[in-house]
């Protein structure tokens, strides 16, 4: 069939999920097109000193199936890509405006986007109103409901969401309250576009080491930096319980320096050695150059591309105290944490580690079910019609294990399993007992003041 007079755009922002792209399209997952246009968006905050994906080392060899490539970011200039969003009364002039200086003319155009909730993806969508979308995950959040209520006339445009398929046999969430939809992105054709990137010179690096994941949780508000300095410690530490004495860190692209000296400064107490890899390349390249003996993360995507489309051994740390702090409860990244927790085993569990076993009681056939009730509780207007099954998971199979990826509160609001006790239901809907709750914490306060004066004015005695 011929693609005549059709024009796809392909919006992404990151090598991996341009890597994605590549991998559908070498798979044939996208009908016949007259022409194919990636639009690169560059979200960093201070995009203007910081490189986009087109200077990433490897977009060379992705950039060939494409006839054209497009920055978003000179397009809109000075606005940024993250926050830009068109007034309704100028889309008629944008889209006039980008058929023009896209050479586009009357051609029917099918946009591929990533993240549609969030602009830039929604906000070049609503700039071509008639044309149809397509969705595609840059990770492990696609198996996570849709963040915000979505227009309908936005959401019913969406044919598909393409994916990798990170946990087999698992559907994502995403979308799902449109009827959209999932289908998978062949795991051989990933594999095979990561093989052909160019991956920078680094410093030689032993057969098999441990490879150490950074996310830059920080910058997410998820962990003190302190904090996740010393989770990096801890991969450090966990590598070398299991005997690993050659490791390799590679640090989220967009972290300080910084946040590898404490991996290093334990690395030289234990007495290993650890080469940290600077140069902003995809972990997957390194799977396929390395073969690394463990890979170790907190819920990096990696972990699950490690585990499953390349068969290495794995292991996740850090995911339990992140959880606990993790807010507000609709965050879109308790999804990916959920997930690694329920699946890989930990880092300080030796013998699961080695024998690759997944955590007491953790059931991949249940993990449908798992899935459904976190992504309820997280989003529960936008997946109204699965309260019923997440209801019928809580009340069968809330575990004291399960336990950690809600909370009792979120549970309580929503009326469901898990919650306060049946015959307490009523308080947190009764106003006398919220009167009641406020007046003791005013009182306990006012107490604290009071003792804290009386404290402070014998000091100064």
């Amino acid at each position: 069939m011929s693609g005549a007079g059709v024009t796809q755009v392909f919006l992404a922002s990151t090598l991996y999920g341009a890597a994605t792209l590549a991998a559908a399209l070498d798979a044939d997952a996208f009908p016949p097109a007259g022409r194919r246009i990636l639009l690169t968006s560059n979200h960093s905050v201070t995009a203007e000193i910081t490189p986009g994906l087109t200077a990433m080392p490897g977009f060379a060899a992705l950039r060939t199936r494409f006839d054209e490539v497009l920055d978003w970011n000179a397009v809109i200039a000075p606005q940024h890509p993250g926050a830009w969003a068109p007034r309704t009364e100028d889309v008629p002039l944008w889209e006039r405006q980008l058929r023009g200086s896209w050479g586009l003319g009357a051609d029917r155009v099918e946009l591929i986007v990533e993240s549609l909730q969030v602009p830039p993806a929604q906000s070049l969508c609503r700039l071509f109103p008639g044309a149809a979308i397509e969705v595609y995950a840059d990770g492990l959040m696609s198996y996570g409901p849709t963040r915000f209520r979505l227009d309908p006339e936005l959401g019913t445009r969406v044919r598909r969401v393409l994916h990798l398929d990170l946990v087999p046999g698992l559907e994502p969430l995403l979308l799902s309250e449109f009827g959209v939809r999932a289908e998978v992105v062949p795991a051989d054709a990933f594999r095979k576009v990561v093989a052909g990137l160019e991956v920078p010179e680094h410093p030689p690096v032993g057969e098999a080491p441990a490879l150490l994941l950074g996310q830059y949780l920080s910058a997410l508000g998820l962990l003190p930096a302190a904090e996740e300095e010393e989770l990096h410690g801890a991969m450090v530490r966990g590598a070398h319980a299991l005997g690993h004495r050659e490791l390799v860190f590679k640090p989220h692209p967009s972290a300080p320096a910084a946040y590898s000296r404490r991996a290093e400064e334990e690395a030289g107490r234990l007495g290993v050695r650890l080469t940290v890899l600077d140069a902003p390349v995809l972990a997957e390249t390194l799977y396929e150059r390395l073969r690394p003996a463990l890979v170790v993360g907190c819920f990096s995507t990696g972990l699950l591309t490690a585990a499953t489309l390349y068969g290495l051994p794995v292991a996740r740390t850090g995911t339990e105290a992140v959880l606990a702090r993790l807010t507000p409860y609709q965050n879109s990244n308790r999804i990916p944490l959920a997930l690694a927790d329920a699946l890989l085993p930990d880092l300080a569990d030796a013998a699961a580690v080695r024998s690759r076993a997944r955590p007491a009681g953790a059931d991949l056939a249940d993990l449908a079910g798992l899935l459904t009730a976190v992504g309820f509780t997280m989003q529960p207007r936008i997946l109204a019609a699965r309260r019923a099954e997440a209801e019928r998971w809580l009340a069968g199979s809330l575990a004291p294990r399960n336990r950690r990826y809600f909370t009792r509160r979120r549970l309580t609001a929503l009326g469901l399993p898990g919650g306060v006790p049946a015959r307490l239901s009523f308080l947190p809907r009764s106003r006398a007992a919220r009167r009641v709750a406020r007046l003791l914490r005013g009182a306990v306060r006012r107490a604290v003041r009071r003792a804290a004066g009386r404290a402070a004015g014998r000091a100064v005695s």
